[in-house]
């Protein structure tokens, strides 16, 4: 009894408030009724997830909640699963194991969206306590950045999009060379601005414009992953992002990959993946998501020395991925 009182209060505590993902609230574009439907259905989604791990007994105990949410939005909700079940690891305290539970057990399909939601539980917690993030696949942790990248923009728009704040000290525990934790942060940034532009695919190119050349590749990236899982713009939007992104379509096509393979591996397809995907990829979903698994580095942990430095698992991946759909 005490124990259920404990939880209730915690995630009174602990929940964001669901205005918090209101279009209005944030000062994000409204392109249509149905595109704020949409975008606000998501953000819902999540905060029911988070309040799902924060009152569930064990981590494995929230998948029954979890599963119960519409195909299309299930994953957001895993997403905030696992960004509250990491906030509660990483409060002093507050024990551990929670989020190494969930990922070998009920989030392992979700695993994409798990690792971006541990990166906004690293937005939420002092940085002495990063230390106890629990992301131990050496090639997708790298989504933790993506992750923190999006809240940073989502929560702080002013600064990290219409001011473009970039942090190119940026460290994190785990590594990675001088400057490539910012690009990974500014490939959560760019996913983000699919939801700041309210899906407006102009928007949207006229955003990533305003930022410099080198950031532009990374945001793209972002852009396409958003584009592809979150969906929210006609097929005639998403062919004039495709041209507006240029030389950055390569890009483009690497992120909706990436948003293809996580609908697929958690069995969560929707046929908006599939225009997105033959739009940016002039593929199905299903031989984006292949181009992925095909394109893995062998050595998933291990940098390999490029012409400017050492270039991490990850970037090989996603470069691999990219010059297949060049």
């Amino acid at each position: 009894m005490l124990a259920n009182q404990w939880r209730r209060l915690r995630s009174r505590i602990l929940t964001p408030k669901k205005s918090e993902t209101h279009l209005d609230v944030r000062g994000f574009h409204v392109k249509n009724p149905d595109a704020r439907g949409l975008l606000e259905t998501i953000g819902g989604t999540f905060v029911d997830g988070y309040e799902a791990a924060m009152l569930a007994p064990a981590p494995e105990a929230a998948a029954a909640r979890l599963d119960r949410v519409p195909t299309r939005f299930r994953g957001f909700a895993y997403e905030g699963a696992t960004m509250a079940l990491a906030v509660l690891d990483g409060l002093p305290g507050g024990g551990g194991g929670r989020t190494a539970r969930f990922l070998a057990g009920p989030a392992a399909p979700h695993v994409y969206m798990a690792y971006v939601g541990i990166g906004w539980a690293m937005a939420r917690l002092p940085r002495f306590r990063w230390g106890t993030l629990h992301a131990p696949d050496p090639l997708l942790r790298w989504l933790v950045l993506d992750g923190y990248g999006f809240h940073q923009a989502y929560f702080h728009t002013e600064r990290y999009v219409r001011q473009r704040f970039r942090d190119d000290g940026f460290t994190w525990p785990g590594g990675g060379p001088h400057g490539y934790p910012a690009r990974v942060v500014d490939q959560g940034v760019g996913r983000a601005l699919w939801f700041v532009c309210g899906t407006d695919a102009e928007l949207v190119a006229d955003t990533v414009e305003d930022f410099p050349e080198h950031r532009r590749a990374d945001l793209y990236s972002g852009v396409g992953l958003a584009a592809t899982y979150a969906g929210g713009a006609e097929e005639k939007e998403l062919a004039g992002l495709l041209a507006r992104a240029g030389e950055h379509r390569p890009m483009l096509a690497q992120g909706s990959a990436f948003g293809a393979e996580a609908r697929l591996r958690a069995d969560l397809m929707v046929p908006h993946v599939a225009m997105a995907t033959e739009v940016f990829c002039g593929t199905t979903p299903e031989r984006a998501a292949l181009v992925c698994a095909e394109r893995l580095p062998d050595d998933p942990g291990r940098a390999v020395q490029g012409p400017d430095g050492p270039v991490p698992a990850y970037e090989t991946w996603r470069q691999r991925i990219a010059a297949e759909f060049a």
